[in-house]
């Protein structure tokens, strides 16, 4: 069997060779735990780095050995510095010692928390104080830094894919499937009707989906309304809210449809939107709808904005909305066999709490 091997190739941009040299080691080992010595900067990559030395390593955990670093000494904030090291102790020629040679990856030193990368454990003390390449108190730590190039960038256009549907919407080029609203003829596209809702799947796919007839009633629904419910299912883009009662009501509408076929996503903008837009004239249009609609968040606020009204308003309520005796009730049918089930929503006179 074959064995599979795989290679990186780095294109360099830049790169730099820094020996630090270390005349008088024993004097190190006075520095203090943690306290690093570096080394002369230098350039590379059109940035500054320095080599940092542990002489008795980093953390307490390798108090015993030495600790080496490449560091930036830049702050970059609006780019990446990406580089790679490679850290050799030399022997006595300069050559580097295979066995104490070590590599890091390709890092990013432009973060707070990777300015420094290295080797912790870059060797223990006892074995370069045992070793040959400590000659006269002195050693040497080459340190080769790579600069990669960067990739060219390519810019990604945002997708456009919900101007095309729109497009196929407005052009009503291979429909095959009308709808009779409000007396205006919509045309559209079975496949995208049931990719887009549960119900219109349901409708025109399942079991009970439509025959072959002219046009298919929609009944209780404004032709706008339909209009809209179809813009979104092609493009996923909904219409604003503005001012005024009719915008209110037309999203109140827009809702109620979006509930009715399964749109949730198109639904949810709309109770979040009307959350905004509660009044003491809606906030009892307001609680029927979310009850109906399942609506908790819209219900919440409404609740909100009534517990933060003054009693004479909230006695004003009772008689310009409510009434003594109001019960409102919106009633949606449903067969189940021969059964009707009958949801029955009643707002009770507001009651003041003692204050």
């Amino acid at each position: 069997m074959a064995t599979t091997t795989t290679s990186t190739v780095t294109t360099i941009a830049a790169q730099a060779y820094h020996v630090l040299k270390i005349n008088g080691y024993s004097n190190t080992l006075k520095a203090g735990r943690h306290h690093p010595l570096s080394s002369c900067p230098f350039s590379a990559g059109g940035h500054t780095w320095h080599v940092s030395y542990y002489p008795h390593g980093c953390r307490d955990s390798n108090k015993d050995c030495i600790s080496i670093f490449l560091v930036l000494e830049d702050i970059v904030t609006d780019e990446d510095v990406m580089a790679k090291a490679t850290f050799s102790l030399l022997d006595r020629y300069g050559n580097p010692v295979p066995s104490y040679t070590y590599h890091t990856k390709l890092r990013n030193f432009s973060t707070s928390s990777g300015r420094a990368r290295g080797f912790e454990n870059f060797i223990r003390r006892d074995e370069l104080e045992r070793s040959e390449y400590l000659n006269d108190d002195y050693f040497a730590v080459a340190a080769h830094v790579i600069i990669p190039k960067k990739k060219p960038s390519v810019v990604v256009p945002p997708s456009n894919m919900h101007l095309y549907f729109g497009d196929l919407l407005v052009s009503k080029e291979g429909t095959d499937v009308k709808f009779l609203v409000g007396g205006e003829m919509f045309a559209a596209h079975r496949l995208v009707l049931a990719a887009r809702s549960p119900v219109f799947k349901a409708e025109l796919f399942g079991p009970t989906k439509k025959g072959t007839i002219d046009a298919i009633q929609i009944d209780n629904m404004e032709a706008r309304v339909f209009k809209a419910l179809l813009e979104f299912i092609y493009t996923d883009i909904w219409s604003e809210i503005g001012h005024g009662k009719d915008n209110v009501a037309m999203a109140q509408q827009l809702l109620a449809a979006a509930d009715r076929y399964g749109l949730q996503r198109l639904k949810f903008v709309y109770e979040d939107k009307l959350c905004n837009h509660i009044d003491t004239c809606s906030v009892s249009t307001m609680l029927v709808l979310a009850e109906k609609h399942h609506c908790c968040k819209l219900k919440e606020a409404c609740s909100t904005f009534l517990s933060f009204m003054s009693p004479p308003i909230v006695e004003d309520l009772n008689s310009s909305i409510f009434g003594s005796e109001l019960e409102k009730t919106v009633s949606s049918s449903e067969n189940h066999g021969s059964q009707i089930n009958r949801t029955d929503i009643r707002i009770q006179p507001w009651q003041n709490a003692d204050v």
